[in-house]
């Protein structure tokens, strides 16, 4: 078995499979054999597995599909790769002396365009105790630390070569321009859908009704809650007349929700989504999104944001501002990453002409792919908005199934999305 750092042609022994040890942790256990046979019966270029923790939790992979092409797709801590690929594909990578994570990177999608790859739903090795000190909201969002912007281009430009290579490149989306008039209640309207946030959905309804010289309404979209939610927004609803409290059809994930907010009379020209355990952070969250989209003609307008803890105080990293985003390849790299940014706005006909999938999750990156295949995306790169940190968030403390799952749908968003930029 040899490393990523000693993964060199003259390293290659003249065996039908090359071990590769993927990780920085200590490798307790391997079986390698087993992953040998696996190759052998399905001619597989890579093979790779379960593993466990030293903990005892069990870790499951995915399978490689199409659209697995964000850059921290997990494969475990070992892959064994068929060495006549390996050895063409180290050939084709020549004398770029690339870093070990950019190296597997440029790798894999090599070997994915000239072979299968087979994932093993079996506990295959285990793995020691986790050395990294990044933690929470430090880990999840590691990519977007400016401290790491040179390895996001390098990462950047070898998964454009491989878009290039497969003939999934777009152009530059074209700017719209949003009609005047038309049958639009309001300029804006703020999209919170909910359920059971008692604690929280007051303080995301007063925040959006802070806003100031826009003309907007708040459209709360109350997905049965069986708490004090639907109470806090009715009492609201009656205060104000522009809150507007929906009830859809039962059964709707948050996708549905959406779709509620956008096809109702009450929606705007623009709809700017709100969560409804979150706040924006100023009263001029909507006016600088109402700017970028009459500056830009985007069909799409997506600001940065600040995590705080559930008392808006700041917690690392802080500002997630997605400056990875181009305006000359923001449409392809969107692609490699696990996310858009938010707040997130969009030109209601064209976000009523695609909706949402009618999921909990994912449904966001899923009309933002869509859009960006054809339009242009604005970017506001201040915060607009404090995304409150909290034991009651949906993405809090995962268990290992539900990430692979979670990373499973995102990855089939990107594998239709792919499929529809090939055929276009």
């Amino acid at each position: 078995m040899i490393t990523l750092s000693e993964l060199k042609v003259e390293a290659l022994t003249g065996g039908e499979f090359t071990a590769v040890c993927l990780t920085n942790r200590e490798l307790l256990s391997c079986n390698v054999p087993r992953l040998e046979a696996i190759g052998r019966d399905t001619r597989a270029v890579c093979v790779y597995g379960n593993y466990q923790t030293q903990e005892g939790e069990n870790v499951p992979v995915n399978s490689l599909q199409l659209g697995s092409v964000r850059d921290d797709f997990d494969f475990g801590p070992v892959v064994l790769l068929r060495t006549q690929a390996l050895r063409k594909a180290l050939q084709w990578l020549g004398e770029r002396q690339l870093p070990d994570y950019a190296k597997w990177y440029a790798l894999r999608l090599w070997l994915s365009r000239h072979g299968e790859f087979f994932a093993v739903n079996e506990p295959i090795s285990v793995i020691g105790r986790q050395a990294s000190s990044l933690t929470g909201g430090e880990a999840q969002f590691d990519y977007v630390d400016p401290r790491n912007r040179s390895m996001q281009i390098l990462l950047e430009e070898i998964f454009t070569d491989h878009l290039r290579e497969i003939g999934a490149l777009v152009a530059p989306g074209e700017p719209v321009t949003p009609a005047e008039g038309g049958d639009f209640a309001k300029e804006m309207s703020v999209i919170i859908p909910v359920r059971n946030r008692e604690r929280t959905i007051g303080d995301a309804i007063l925040s959006a009704l802070s806003q100031e010289g826009v003309d907007f309404n708040v459209i709360v979209v109350d997905n049965h809650s069986t708490d004090a939610t639907g109470e806090i927004v009715a009492r609201h609803a009656a205060h104000d007349p522009r809150v507007v409290h929906l009830i859809p059809e039962p059964g709707h994930g948050i996708g549905g929700c959406w779709n509620a907010a956008l096809l109702s009379p009450h929606c705007g020209r623009f709809a700017v989504q709100l969560d409804s355990d979150d706040v924006y952070s100023s009263p001029a969250t909507l006016s600088k999104i109402l700017n970028e989209f009459r500056a830009t003609g985007a069909a799409m307008v997506i600001g940065s944001y600040s995590l705080t803890d559930v008392n808006l105080n700041p917690i690392p990293p802080g500002l997630i501002d997605h400056k990875e985003w181009t305006e000359a390849n923001g449409a392809n790299n969107a692609l490699r990453i696990n996310g858009l940014g938010a707040p997130r706005a969009f030109y209601t006909p064209i976000a009523r002409e695609i909706l949402f999938p009618d999921t909990c999750y994912g449904e966001d990156y899923a009309m933002g792919l869509k859009i960006s295949r054809k339009y242009r995306i604005g970017r506001i790169y201040e915060s607009l908005y404090n995304c409150r940190r909290w034991e009651g968030n949906s993405d809090s403390a995962l268990p290992p199934a539900r990430i692979a799952a979670n990373n499973h749908y995102k990855d089939q968003l990107r594998t239709a999305e792919l499929l529809a930029r090939l055929h276009d």
